[in-house]
């Protein structure tokens, strides 16, 4: 078997998570935040759109960590991201996580907003 190493050129993946953080580059956020290539910004949840509005024409997609489990989008949060042209695809943190990674590898427009996957106890 091959291995071969992947290359994020000046991107930088998610390394890891726990209940109440994302791993970037060797730091731990707290959630929730927003990662596109090259920023990690704070993110107010669901009520703050403002914080992704400005993404509009940087991605191909936005995928965004609904927690532990994927959940629908409030209708609100949706139809903002949509009328601004944001394609935003719901799913488990955890799994926003990986593909973004996997995504980010290929060198694709990606960005992620993540909310918590639990909470520390």
């Amino acid at each position: 078997m091959r291995l071969t190493e992947i290359d994020f050129g000046t991107a930088q993946p998610i390394e890891g998570y726990g209940a109440d953080f994302f791993r970037i580059g060797g730091v731990a956020h707290p959630a929730p935040v927003v990662i596109v290539p090259g920023q990690v910004v704070a993110w107010g949840g669901f009520e703050d759109t403002a914080t992704l509005l400005p993404l509009a024409g940087q991605l191909d997609v936005l995928f965004v960590g609904t927690g532990a489990e994927i959940a629908h989008l409030p209708k609100g949060f949706r139809e903002t991201l949509e009328e601004a042209g944001i394609a935003a695809e719901p799913m488990a943190s955890p799994a926003a996580c990986r593909t973004y990674n996997i995504l980010l590898s290929e060198g694709r427009r990606v960005g992620v907003a993540l909310l918590a996957v639990g909470t520390a106890d």
